[in-house]
C-alpha cells in the first residue's frame, strides 16, 4: 500500500534540499501537487508545478471540503492540497511526498494517522537559522525577522510529528532522512 511523507519546517531548515535528495533515491516518491490561487509564473503549467484555481474555485473548494489542507498567505492568495489530487496518487501506486507549513502537516497526519509519517526538520538553533535566511541574501532584514519570529512559533509544534531531525550538518541530516524514510517504506 502506498504512503504519505511530511516535511514540516521553518523557512531556512533546509527542507527543501532534503526532499529534493529523498526525490533521486529511488524510494518510489512522487511530490504532492498542491493547488495556488496566485497565476502560473513563467513555464509553470497546471498539473505540474500546480494547479491553478481562481480565488473564487479555490473558495468554493474549501466550503465542498476538497482541500487536506490550506493557508491563505494574503488576501485572496491561496495555496493547498487537494484531497483528489493525492488519493489519485496514492492509487497510481505512488508513495507521496508534501512540504507543507506545520498546521498543514498536523492535519494531514490526523486524516491519514499511521499511513503517513510526518517529520520535523529543525535548524540547531533560531540564531543559526538568522544567519543561514541573512546569507541566502534575498530577503530584507524586516523580511527575516518576520520568519525568524513565525519559526520560532513553529518550532512549538515539533513534539507533534513522528520524527524531528535536526539539521546542524546537512550530509548527516540527508543520511538520517533517508534512513527514517526507507524503514517507514518498508513497514
Amino acid at each position: 500500500m502506498s504512503k504519505l511523507i511530511i516535511f514540516s519546517a521553518p523557512s531556512g531548515s533546509g527542507k527543501s534540499t532534503i526532499i529534493n535528495y529523498l526525490l533521486t533515491q529511488h524510494l518510489n516518491l512522487a511530490f504532492s501537487i498542491s493547488a495556488t490561487s496566485r497565476p502560473p509564473r513563467g513555464a509553470e503549467r497546471d498539473g505540474v508545478e500546480y494547479f491553478f484555481l481562481t480565488p473564487e474555485e479555490f473558495r468554493h473548494r474549501i466550503e465542498n471540503g476538497e482541500f487536506l489542507e490550506y493557508e491563505e498567505v494574503y488576501e485572496d492568495r491561496f495555496y493547498g492540497t487537494l484531497k483528489s489530487q493525492v488519493e489519485k496518487q496514492l492509487q497510481d501506486g505512488q508513495n507521496v511526498i508534501f512540504d507543507v507549513d506545520v498546521v498543514g502537516g498536523c492535519n494531514i497526519k490526523q486524516f491519514y494517522g499511521d499511513r503517513a509519517l510526518s517529520v520535523f526538520i529543525q535548524p540547531p538553533s533560531i540564531e543559526e537559522l538568522r544567519k543561514r535566511l541573512t546569507g541566502r541574501g534575498t530577503d530584507s532584514p524586516e523580511v527575516i525577522e518576520s520568519r525568524v519570529a513565525k519559526a520560532a512559533y513553529e518550532l512549538t509544534f515539533a513534539p507533534r510529528f513522528d520524527k524531528v531531525i535536526i539539521n546542524d550538518d546537512l550530509e548527516k541530516a540527508k543520511a538520517e532522512a533517508l534512513e527514517v524514510i526507507t524503514q517507514f517504506l518498508k513497514q
